[in-house]
């Protein structure tokens, strides 16, 4: 009676099991998280971005969570001592720790990434760049995370990435439609182009016209199953200081002498130089035998000339290298025309904040006020901005006009086009930059993946399901023992 009554037991614990409704049963997201360091080549930045496994959603896909600032320079400048430049990481290191949590730390994607500091570097002395890599890289594999590499981008990588950065935080290549619960591609049309201005390099990266733009030059992408053919060239010593180191060399050649006038600086603003600087460079050390020779101090006396200061920034610009050619910006460089509209960002950016112009902005009153900032003197500029860097506030009437020059002169912007660049440092909640589009395309996390889902029953239900097998398993064995 006993054994029947156990098989009776069973037998309606199966019953009730049969008669639960399996099905799809959507698993929490599990949060991922990735860091990458952008080691330029003035200074470092890291910056730790975390997302959804579940990415299909409506609020933006990936979030920075937080971005730290290297103490010091760029790693290139520890040529001479590489182990500093792994132990410059640390202090950021340990804040992107503090971001993430433990559990999840040894699944953390860690990646640099140097870029035109440390390609002057490998053209200038290639084992001083290993070391400095080789350094960079040690430190970081003292971290629980998990480190994949450290190595130097190519220009036209730093663009690429760039251009993919902007147009993923502006949902360019996918954007979700709550109404048709779908993600759907927009037009082509919307997609933007990237203006990046770094210490060393600058990029410009767009998509033109299918038609012009032939194999040779195109880049390939495939983003969410749709393929994207873009233009992107990279400019090496054509970056905000470079420009800067080769504007001072050009005066001195031109005019010879221990106190050399420099038109972009303010009236009253001195600057010694020596001229074994524009040795240490490969875009100063070509061997110029107007440059004397030896560790020459020169002083450079600020004259606050706007007019000059434009004129001998369009001197760094070899122009006539391109004939009449319109496909052409400068150096005999090719480019197709130009599309769409741009995001302008790093020194782009900061210097035309500094200028305060707002978007649209007609180009004249842009021009008006770069020469109003260039004849401003040093003791006016000084006192009207005293938190500025003293070091970085004499040089913006050279960026300004390095700047207006690079995009009018070169890139083919005019008075219309103009108005299709926004100058901007964020998308959402993130910085615009390269180091987001270079950690998408490694973790191969472009297109989507599918939200995470397994069969299971509801929770009302299996509750109810044990209530009544623990009940039965007592009336069970309390028959079994009576």
């Amino acid at each position: 009676g006993a054994i029947v009554g156990v098989l009776v037991a069973l037998s309606i614990i199966a019953l009730v099991l049969s008669l639960v409704r399996v099905e799809d049963v959507m698993l929490p997201p599990t949060v991922k998280y990735g860091m990458v360091f952008d080691a330029g080549s003035s200074h470092t930045s890291l910056f730790v971005y975390e997302w959804d496994s579940d990415k299909e959603n409506d609020t933006g896909v990936i979030s920075q969570t937080l971005s730290c600032d290297v103490q010091g320079q760029g790693i290139s400048s520890y040529a001479n001592n590489p182990s500093e430049a792994g132990n410059s990481l640390r202090e950021c290191l340990e804040k992107a720790l503090q971001a993430v949590p433990a559990e999840k730390q040894r699944d953390v994607p860690a990646y640099l990434g140097a870029t035109a500091g440390m390609r002057l570097l490998r053209e200038q002395n290639s084992s001083a760049a290993e070391q400095v890599l080789a350094e960079v890289a040690r430190t970081m594999q003292e971290y629980p995370v998990a480190f994949k590499g450290a190595r130097i981008l190519t220009g036209e990588e730093e663009g690429a990435y760039g251009w993919i950065t902007i147009n993923y935080l502006l949902e360019s290549f996918t954007k979700y439609s709550p109404k048709a619960h779908a993600w759907l591609r927009p037009e082509a049309a919307n997609i933007f182009g990237a203006l990046d201005l770094g210490g060393a390099s600058t990029q410009i990266t767009f998509m033109p016209e299918g038609s012009a733009l032939s194999q040779s030059e195109a880049s390939e992408f495939t983003l969410y199953g749709y393929s994207y053919s873009i233009y992107t060239h990279s400019y090496l010593c054509y970056g905000q200081n470079e420009m800067l180191k080769r504007l001072a060399k050009e005066l001195i050649v031109s005019f010879p002498s221990t106190r050399v006038q420099h038109p972009c600086y303010p009236k009253g603003y001195n600057e010694t130089v020596s001229l074994s600087s524009f040795r240490s460079s490969p875009c100063t050390a070509g061997s110029d035998p107007s440059l004397p020779l030896g560790d020459i101090s020169v002083t450079l006396e600020g004259r606050g000339n706007a007019s000059g200061c434009l004129a001998a920034v369009r001197k760094l610009f070899n122009f006539s290298a391109c004939g009449q050619s319109q496909d052409c910006t400068f150096d005999g460089v090719y480019q197709p025309p130009l599309r769409g509209q741009f995001i302008a960002f790093s020194a782009f950016f900061y210097n035309f904040k500094f200028l305060n112009l707002t978007e649209g902005q007609p180009l004249a009153e842009v021009r008006e006020a770069i020469e109003g900032l260039c004849m401003r003197s040093w003791e006016d500029l000084s006192s009207s901005y005293p938190k500025e860097n003293p070091k970085r506030l004499p040089k913006y009437c050279a960026n300004a006009n390095y700047i207006l020059t690079l995009l009018l002169d070169a890139y083919k912007f005019n008075e219309t086009s103009w108005n299709n660049i926004f100058f901007q440092m964020k998308a959402g909640s993130a910085d615009v930059g390269w180091t987001l589009g270079y950690m998408l395309n490694l973790t191969n996390m472009v297109p989507a993946e599918a939200p995470a889902s397994l069969k299971g029953h509801r929770p009302s239900l299996w509750a109810a399901a044990i209530t009544f097998i623990i009940l039965t398993l007592v009336l069970g064995l309390a028959a079994l023992l009576l």
